[in-house]
Order: structure tokens, then C-alpha cells, then sequence
């Protein structure tokens, strides 16, 4: 039987998860690649049952507690991300706070962050909220850490106020408009070096150079971006913090 390279890959993760659970069973905390690996397969396994994105993620935060693992391994995966086969097709899953209701140890923990001298927490960007529509007959899912000023051009609401912004979502995990839906979502300004290379080449440099956002606009209008939301009036579905569903 020939087997693709992620066929493999899932064949490898049910294995390890399997071993898990007969560890578990006989009454032994888990490690980092078992947890890892139990996690991610109820994940896949809840996708392959039939179940949403929101659905299959939470199945597999709620898998493990902190009494399942060995100390310390709360602390160390914080977030797990799996790509698992949903009926409508390969979806990146990101589980944050896996095991949800576990138990830290603080800055005792194995990769624990220590701050340095003088070091304070800073406060958290501000957060602008927007409503977008989807005009497309097709669902659009726009990942975290794309300039959302250049998502795609179907997509219809203030884009202006979206420049230099990113879905305020965990790394690696997307929000999805169903065809005619309208969604808020949540923004926070793109971090680094606030440079924006790609995407649609609206920007392609630095987001804050001077007549950057105004020439960015002059092509979004050029070719034929979506500017402004259409319905102000029309109430909007809050975005979850996860994929969306």
C-alpha cells in the first residue's frame, strides 16, 4: 500500500497517541510528545467525525487535564497546531490553552519566561473592531498575520481603517466569511518591523512611510477593491477568537 508523505504523518500521530492512551490507561502522566500527540489526534479524529473547526478544537483542549501529563507540561505546549481533513477540505487547527484548566507552575516551569531587571509587562495594543461583509458566492478565510488591508477584494468593509492591521487572532489560525455573511472581527496593528511585503502588492514596503497608506488606497481603488462596508446598519456576528466555524 503506497502512502502519502501526510498519510504517514497521521499514521505516526494515531500510533503515538495510541501508546499514549494505554499509558494513560494504566495509570502513568504523559509526556510531551504523548500529550502532543493524543491532542492532536482527537482533533483529527473529531474532523474526520464530522464536527467544525471550533468543535474539533475544543474537543481536543478538553482532552487532557494537568492531572494527565507530567509537571511542567502545561507550561511548555501552550499551543499545538494540526492540520486535520474536515468535509470541507484540509484546515490548519490551533489549540491554544490545551490543557484548559491546568494548573501552572509559574516560573518554576521547564521554558518558563523569566523577565529581566527592569522589564514590565506591556499593556495590549488597542483593538479596532470592524464590520466585513463577504460578497463572493465563495467562503474567504483570511489567516492572522496577513495585512488585513489586502485581504481579498470581495471581502467589503472600511478598508481604510484597516491599514497597518492584522486579525486579532492566535498565530497561525484564520477566520472564515461564508459567502454573503457579515462577520466582526477584531484588528491589532502589525508588530516588527511594520514592513508589508506580498500579500497583494498594495503596500510592498514599509506600512508607515510617508504616502504609503494614500498610495496603497489610490490601487486598492485602481483594481477594483472593495473600499467601504455596504450596510451599516446590518448587525454583525462576532468573529470567534478561534477559526471560525
Amino acid at each position: 500500500m503506497r502512502l502519502s508523505p501526510t498519510e504517514r504523518d497521521r499514521l505516526l500521530i494515531f500510533t503515538a497517541a495510541e501508546l499514549a492512551r494505554a499509558r494513560r490507561a494504566r495509570g502513568l502522566l504523559l509526556n510531551i510528545p504523548e500529550a502532543t500527540a493524543l491532542i492532536a489526534d482527537t482533533v483529527c479524529e473529531a474532523a474526520r467525525d464530522g464536527l467544525r473547526l471550533a468543535e474539533a478544537v475544543d474537543a481536543g483542549r478538553h482532552v487532557l487535564s494537568a492531572a494527565d501529563v507530567l509537571p511542567g507540561v502545561p507550561d511548555v505546549v501552550t499551543t499545538l497546531q494540526v492540520e486535520a481533513v474536515f468535509e470541507d477540505g484540509t484546515r490548519l487547527c490551533v489549540v491554544d490553552d490545551p490543557f484548559r484548566g491546568a494548573g501552572s507552575l509559574g516560573p518554576q516551569a521547564p521554558g518558563a519566561a523569566l523577565p529581566g531587571d527592569g522589564v514590565e509587562a506591556q499593556p495590549a495594543a488597542a483593538v479596532v473592531r470592524l464590520a466585513v461583509a463577504n460578497t463572493s458566492p465563495l467562503p474567504i478565510s483570511v489567516t492572522s498575520h496577513f495585512h488585513f488591508f489586502e485581504a481579498n477584494p470581495r471581502l467589503a468593509f472600511e478598508r481604510a481603517a484597516a491599514y497597518g492591521l492584522r486579525l486579532a487572532v492566535p498565530a497561525g489560525s484564520t477566520v472564515r466569511f461564508a459567502p454573503g455573511a457579515t462577520v466582526e472581527v477584531e484588528l491589532v496593528p502589525v508588530g516588527g518591523k511594520r514592513t508589508a511585503i506580498g500579500f497583494a502588492g498594495l503596500v510592498d514596503g514599509p506600512l508607515d512611510a510617508p504616502g504609503a497608506k494614500e498610495a496603497a488606497l489610490e490601487r486598492a481603488r485602481a483594481t477594483g477593491y472593495l473600499l467601504h462596508y455596504p450596510q451599516a446598519d446590518v448587525p454583525a456576528a462576532r468573529a470567534p477568537r478561534e477559526a471560525d466555524q
